[in-house]
């Protein structure tokens, strides 16, 4: 873990901004490799992550663990967070006031991290990166751009296990999501290109050089 994952996971486990750490036993900041090409994002912790400090590690966690498989990832190549860093009482929905004032750490996270494809777990976590009017069953599946970033929305772990009907929509998501790494990938390289051919125009005066500054390829 790098020292500013471990910082913002000390501030999170500490944290007081909200009302969710009233009654918790454990902030969840996150866990997974610091330099993740994937980066995971749920919607918040439950029973078992609040009492072990740790994201996905109930049966939605060994959910998660599978899809991975299928997707040809381990947990430990990826980078795994929700949007709100303390459980909701009963696994309620996060408010939109709590999910504000974790959004700090979770931008931070997503700067350090530098993840070419995030990929969001659930409609709250979808709704973040992607827009509150879009539709899970709508998007899921499917690559968007947030910022400089892709992201891929999936459903989440937990409603393939409360709702049977959404198992086959998880397990397509998550056999997608290679396909999706590659076109994030090839998104990434293209910004960085045009990144540097627009540096390399800044050296040279337009006289010399005429033209237009190329355009970045974009998903949406």
């Amino acid at each position: 873990m790098s020292q500013t994952l471990t910082l913002i996971a000390e501030e999170v486990r500490s944290c007081t901004k909200c009302r969710l750490h009233e009654g918790t036993r454990n902030g969840v900041p996150g866990e997974g490799n610091p330099q993740a090409e994937v980066m995971l994002v749920g919607e918040g912790p439950g029973f078992h992550e609040d009492a072990q400090g740790r994201p996905f590690v109930g049966a939605a966690g060994n959910l998660l663990n599978e899809m991975l498989g299928k997707a040809g990832l381990k947990r430990e190549d990826v980078f795994i967070t929700n949007i709100v860093k303390h459980r909701p009482p009963g696994n309620r929905d996060p408010m939109p006031d709590e999910i504000a004032a974790c959004s700090e750490y979770l931008e931070r996270q997503i700067a350090e991290i530098k993840p070419t494809l995030i990929v969001t777990l659930g409609r709250h976590s979808m709704g973040y990166f992607i827009g509150p009017s879009a539709r899970i069953t709508q998007v899921h599946g499917t690559l968007k751009a947030w910022r400089d970033i892709a992201v891929y929305a999936c459903f989440h772990p937990a409603a393939a296990l409360h709702q049977p009907k959404y198992r086959e929509m998880l397990e397509q998501d998550f056999e997608g999501l290679p396909r999706a790494l590659a076109a994030a990938r090839k998104r990434a390289e293209s910004q960085a290109n045009a990144t540097q051919e627009a540096g390399s125009a800044d050296a040279v005066s337009t006289d010399d050089r005429g033209g237009a500054a190329p355009s970045q390829m974009t998903l949406l």
